[in-house]
């Protein structure tokens, strides 16, 4: 075996079944400890979201709004993941890995509220009066064996490191570059030049100038991508049912058929929960660790407020995008639809194929756009993630001057250059963060539980209180 086929090896097996049962085992442990309130409490989480903070509050310190916080979460996210992840799920496992991301992103929620819990209450203030935070500082500070603690978090900020300028750099860039050329002619260099100034000017300005950007940039893109997936579920609503019946029935039976125009995907139940949780996983984050680094910016008054409002990222991201991404493609008819090639269709070619069949060429031109917004908005995300990772690991503030006009050049390699084997390495590394994430979570559990329970005595329950004493004076004047 070569460098590159060992590399591939060592992915497959990071990404396989024992990683993700791994973390889909601690989503189901954490959800069990904290009696269920990550569910209970979507709807308050979701409302806190749109909520603008009370004026009149006094806030900890922090660098970026609570919105804020959860847009760059959120921007580095939704990625091109949302787009062509799902359609090679629906392809590898079938239309019922649909359903196994459902159930991931349900678990994934309160693994994604545990992490921004630790980021919160761990986090630290470095040289610039700036926030610091996320799973490297709660394995810091909060193992009682500093050793292990520290030794962890080491191994997580270099993981991070590594993985930001493959999975969170460079395949962004190239899949812009590629779709921009497919879909308008035009040069990878062009756009790789592009995509490298507006980077340098957003990155410069560090995590103030990001939130600002993302604040902005992630609801817009989110929206146009939903109202677009809307447009074609509804044009091909005659064929909802039958693809509704499809994931269900594939996500459940040992072995499984379905079918487009041109061909048929069959899959097991097995290949359907694999290939789902792994898509979902991939998209959403929970459990990697990557996310909580943004929560720690947060302008907030208790780890749980921020816990639950990044929580929603998960629910966003995969119960909103990627199902929009995968009602289209079940609706469209085109899933199992063979190229000219003799290849099933796959990809972000049979995401494009869906939207193209209700609305024409116009359909291939809104998928190439939230390529476009959603991998550039990955880029600037897992700047900060990098960023952050590389702080903790070197105290000198020029190392992240220097690493943001980097990080910033390397996405014109990206954009021009299809480096498989970076690729595959840096994508290793991204799934090796969860590892120390996973063992922090647990062994500080605990932690979270009591922060959760707390918030829901002294905060939650006082507010739900209010609300009925309120319902119940309106009543009585009436």
């Amino acid at each position: 075996m070569n460098f590159s086929e060992i590399i591939a090896a060592v992915n497959n097996f990071v990404w396989g079944p024992v990683m993700l049962a791994l973390l889909m085992g601690t989503g189901i442990f954490l959800t069990i400890r904290l009696k269920f309130l990550p569910w209970r409490n979507l709807g308050y989480a979701l409302k806190s979201v749109f909520t603008k903070p009370d004026p009149q509050k006094k806030e900890s310190s922090g660098d970026i709004s609570p919105f804020q916080s959860l847009m760059t979460a959120l921007a580095a996210t939704i990625g091109t993941g949302n787009i062509v992840g799902v359609a090679t799920a629906m392809v590898l496992g079938g239309p019922g890995a649909l359903v196994w991301m459902w159930i991931s992103a349900l678990f994934g929620l309160s693994t994604k509220y545990g992490e921004s819990v630790l980021a919160v209450k761990y986090r630290e203030t470095n040289s610039k009066g700036e926030m610091a935070g996320g799973p490297m500082y709660a394995m810091k500070n909060g193992f009682k064996n500093k050793t292990i603690g520290s030794i962890l978090a080491v191994l997580f900020s270099a993981f991070a490191v590594v993985a930001s300028f493959g999975i969170g750099n460079m395949t962004q860039a190239n899949s812009i570059s590629g779709a921009v050329l497919g879909t308008f002619g035009i040069p990878t260099w062009i756009t790789g030049a592009i995509i490298t100034i507006l980077a340098i000017v957003v990155l410069l300005g560090g995590i103030k100038s990001i939130g600002r950007v993302c604040g902005v940039f992630v609801p817009f893109m989110a929206v146009f991508y939903f109202v677009a997936g809307i447009l074609v579920i509804i044009i091909n609503f005659e064929n909802l049912p039958a693809g509704l019946a499809q994931i269900f029935t594939m996500a459940f039976s040992p072995t499984a058929v379905a079918g487009g125009v041109g061909g048929t995907v069959i899959a097991s139940m097995l290949s359907a929960m694999r290939w789902g949780v792994a898509r979902g996983v991939f998209s959403n984050e929970a459990g990697l660790g990557s996310a909580p680094i943004a929560a720690a910016a947060a302008k907030t008054d208790h780890p749980s407020r921020q816990g639950y409002i990044n929580m929603t990222g998960t629910f966003f991201d995969t119960l909103v995008v990627c199902s929009i991404t995968g009602l289209v493609i079940a609706s469209s008819g085109v899933l199992g639809t063979m190229t000219e090639a003799g290849k099933l269709l796959s990809g972000a070619d049979l995401t494009i194929a869906a939207f193209e069949s209700a609305l024409g060429p116009i359909g291939g031109y809104i998928v190439t756009i939230g390529i476009m917004l959603f991998a550039f908005s990955t880029i600037l995300g897992w700047e900060y993630y990098g960023e952050k990772s590389l702080e903790y690991l070197i105290k000198a503030p020029i190392a992240v001057t220097i690493y943001r006009l980097f990080y910033s050049l390397v996405a014109f390699v990206g954009a021009t250059t299809a480096l498989q084997i970076v690729w595959d390495f840096s994508d290793t590394m991204n799934g090796l963060m969860a590892i120390p994430n996973l063992i922090s979570l647990l062994v500080l559990s605990n932690v979270i539980a009591k922060e959760c329970f707390d918030y829901e005595e002294k905060v939650i329950k006082p507010e739900r209180e209010l609300r009925k004493l309120g319902k119940k004076a309106v009543a009585e004047n009436k």
